[in-house]
């Protein structure tokens, strides 16, 4: 099979992909799951055959160059059939576009047809035990010479298990600043960096997720991504994007767990009918479909904006913390649909492991507190009117405001008021 380009994307290419999702993948999600195996030597091959691997990677490098319009309806596809492909292949894919958008062209050219082709993947390495993601680092970089050397630790570290490479965010400067943070690419068996596996997950098992350790561990000058200082931006600005990826990841899962209600709701007979000829079960598909057309809608926007390189921290979020919304509230009322037949493991739907796999879409990224602040932020400091909530330009008559119309803003003190002694 060709693949293709973003100018040669097609519905023959979706329709051959998600043909392999379904019918080769699905059937062994199940089993990925309970025994925590992934079959590297029968998938990753096939991934290698649909351009999975290059998906963001430009074609000049090997990648298919997908859009982000064009890639979100993937993410979803993976969820819907086996999360643990959607996590692999989101984090490979986030990483990898960290060194399209800041790599120097030395850089890209080293590593992109490598990544592209799945000859190589790269974690993304920002979270710590004991720090946030973001000022307070304290994984260290320091430089000698010719080299860095690395001393600190990460963990819950996608694809550790089998990525040569390691995208690590370390302090390079100090603690406050800014401009402290760097990001380091850090082979697998570089002297002094060690993985260890972390306890299985709730879902989404198979390839581990890791705890990497570095003891004075040195690699070359060159190893630094973009200039000293980037690591804030590199790190924190693919959250921006792969928080739209992880809500149309949300998207996914939840669309499965309608099709799940929607399926057994005309099966199931009680009482001599189907239950969805009971008004309680329509209210809980209605109000799923509901969630499920929301979100889609808000992808479609925040996609467009990424494609456009518009700054869009504020709608990311909002996808991000509806997504995660979203797929709790759907596959908790697919659960209740369902009853006690989705409380079991493929009895005869995945609904149990859908359910557990689409939680841990509520920590990547962000949790919903960290989303509701990178929110409420970007609303104070917007322009008023919003542009979120305009159909069409943002405008505002002279002489009006967008709350108070021609009021004038009184005194809420009361000030006058005390003055006179009233």
């Amino acid at each position: 099979m060709k693949i293709p380009t973003a100018e040669t994307y097609d519905e023959t290419y979706r329709r051959k992909l998600f043909d392999f999702l379904w019918r080769e993948v699905e059937p062994l999600a199940g089993e990925i799951e309970r025994s925590g195996i992934f079959p590297q030597q029968e998938l990753f091959a096939k991934f290698r055959q649909f351009g999975l691997w290059g998906l963001l990677i430009p074609q000049r490098y090997g990648g298919l160059g997908l859009t982000t319009q064009q890639y979100l309806p993937l993410l979803a596809e993976f969820s819907k059939v086996a999360g643990v492909v959607r996590v692999l292949l989101h984090v490979h894919n986030t990483s990898a576009r960290a060194v399209v958008a800041f790599g120097s062209e030395a850089q890209k050219d080293a590593l992109l047809p490598a990544l592209a082709q799945g000859d190589s993947s790269l974690t993304f390495a920002l979270t710590e035990p004991n720090s946030g993601s973001g000022m307070d680092i304290a994984c260290r970089a320091v430089r000698d010479g010719d080299e860095w050397c690395v001393t600190g630790t990460k963990h819950y570290i996608t694809n550790a298990e089998f990525a040569d490479l390691h995208l690590v965010c370390c302090r390079t400067g100090a603690r406050g600043d800014r401009r402290g943070l760097s990001a380091l690419v850090i082979p697998t068996g570089t002297p002094g960096f060690t993985i260890e596996s972390m306890p299985e997950l709730m879902g989404n098992n198979g390839p581990f997720h890791g705890i990497l350790r570095f003891d004075n561990a040195r690699v070359p000058a060159a190893s630094m991504i973009g200039v000293e200082g980037d690591g804030l931006d590199i790190f924190l600005g693919e959250l921006e994007p792969s928080r739209a990826f992880v809500a149309a990841s949300s998207l996914g899962a939840a669309e499965r767990a309608l099709d799940i209600a929607l399926d057994f709701a005309k099966r199931r007979v009680t009482f001599g009918k189907t239950i969805a000829a009971r008004p309680s079960v329509q209210a809980e598909i209605a109000e799923m479909a509901r969630d499920v057309y929301a979100l889609r809608l808000i992808l479609e926007d925040v996609a467009k904006k990424i494609d456009r390189g518009q700054e869009c921290a504020l709608e990311a979020s909002i996808a991000k913390l509806t997504g995660i919304e979203t797929v709790m509230r759907v596959t908790d009322k697919a659960l209740d649909v369902v009853g006690g037949r989705g409380y079991f493991s493929d009895y005869p739907y995945p609904l149990e492991r859908i359910y557990r796999e689409a939680r841990i879409n509520l920590a990547e990224e962000g949790t919903p507190s960290i989303q509701r602040l990178v929110m409420a932020r970007a609303l104070l400091e917007a322009p008023v009117p919003l542009a979120i909530g305009t159909l069409g330009t943002p405008y505002q008559p002279g002489g009006t405001d967008p709350a108070l119309g021609q009021n004038t803003m009184p005194d809420l003190s009361y000030a006058h008021d005390l003055e006179n002694g009233d």
